[in-house]
């Protein structure tokens, strides 16, 4: 079982390389909801339709985590060590997420597993 950032479940919706790493991930894979706000946004800027986004989601079989209180806490926490690397909320919500439930995440952004934030990082690409 792993977390997945929005930028593995965009690899997959879309087959783009690493997807098959990512897909290793699925069913179950975990998606906090900011990321989840991430990819269906991604998806309403390529022009799909709400439903059809929602299908395309729905169809990978991922579990949604709610955005709680201590991932926010972790996500801010994590911000220092973070900041020169320049990651999102979007990727700290990840990385949070990752933190709390103590599983490795799954990114296509490899600047993640330079930094010392006590989770593991599979970088798909």
């Amino acid at each position: 079982m792993a977390v997945l950032d929005a930028s593995a479940v965009l690899a997959l919706l879309f087959d783009e390389p690493g997807a098959e790493k990512a897909a290793l991930h699925l069913p179950g894979g975990l998606l906090s909801s900011v990321n989840l706000a991430e990819v269906a946004t991604d998806l309403a800027r390529r022009g799909l339709h709400e439903d059809v986004a929602r299908d395309h989601i729905t169809d990978l079989q991922l579990q949604i985590v709610a955005f709680d209180r201590e991932d926010g806490f972790n996500a801010g926490a994590i911000w220092p060590i973070t900041r020169a690397s320049g990651l999102s909320l979007g990727d700290r919500a990840c990385l949070a997420l990752g933190r709390r439930l103590r599983l490795p995440v799954v990114t296509t952004d490899r600047a993640w597993a330079r930094l010392d934030l006590g989770v593991k990082v599979i970088a798909i690409r």
